[in-house]
């Protein structure tokens, strides 16, 4: 690849590209795995316990080479070995999503109620586990010479409103660690976070549906937010955003108005 890039270069094609997606089994990492496999990617589905939901997931894509691997953000060892398969099925990876994550909805003004090992556990999974990801398929990424990172984060990192206080941090993490990679990791890989409000899945314990149309009923858009509309953004930026790095595209609704 030549060290300054041309402008003007167009869609950014996903027929026979290698797309990883952490957290792929289920909610939006699933709706972007589809997504993928329909533009033409081979897709990796990274999942932690969901391994029955990956294979069934799978066995519904259109095209070839998709494949199921354990992926839990919490395990670097295991997040390597996940790697080390990729390469010697692949040999690159041209696009690596970021979409596992966890919560816990505990209320704000109870800090009490946050104690130690939830903390750990959400910023373990939420920030290092992106980061060791990202880690360890570098060589992949770089082997494109043409490859993308984006990083499913949340508004809760940027207005401090969501599930848990920990929860808010874990992406206001992510954000300003994509800031780091995109720069970093330039000019072979650009890095994007996408950043959605409250979108309608399980994610969340305790919150169902009806707390999702709550919060989309108060935004300017009055819309609930789907998995598929966050994967729709996701391939956008994948394939359109051709000379954007370091930035976080927000799919909201409006809600931050």
């Amino acid at each position: 690849m030549s060290d300054v890039r041309q402008g003007g270069q167009g869609e950014y094609a996903l027929a026979g590209r290698v797309a990883v997606v952490t957290g792929g089994s289920n909610g939006i990492g699933a709706a972007t795995v589809r997504r993928l496999a329909q533009a033409g990617a081979a897709v990796v589905v990274g999942y932690n316990a969901g391994k029955d939901r990956a294979d069934a997931l799978i066995a519904g894509l259109p095209g070839q080479g998709h494949v199921a691997l354990h992926l839990p953000m919490e395990d670097t060892a295991a997040i390597a070995a996940a790697a080390a398969v990729v390469r010697e099925r692949f040999g690159k990876v041209d696009v690596l999503v970021n979409s596992a994550g966890v919560t816990r909805a505990v209320p704000h003004a109870d800090l009490d109620g946050l104690d130690d090992a939830t903390f750990d556990r959400i910023l373990i999974t939420n920030v290092r586990g992106p980061f060791a990801t990202v880690r360890a398929f570098a060589p992949l990424l770089r082997a494109s010479g043409d490859s993308i990172v984006v990083n499913v984060s949340s508004l809760s990192g940027t207005t401090g409103l969501g599930s848990s206080i920990a929860y808010c941090a874990s992406k206001g993490a992510l954000d300003t660690m994509s800031l780091s990679l995109a720069r970093v990791l330039a000019p072979a890989t650009r890095v994007i976070s996408v950043a959605p409000a409250a979108v309608a899945t399980d994610f969340v314990p305790g919150r169902g549906r009806e707390g999702v149309e709550k919060q989309a009923a108060s935004t300017p858009l009055k819309t609930v937010a789907e998995p598929d509309d966050v994967a729709l953004a996701i391939v956008s930026a994948i394939t359109h955003l051709r000379l954007t790095t370091g930035s976080t595209i927000v799919v909201d609704g409006g809600r931050h108005l």
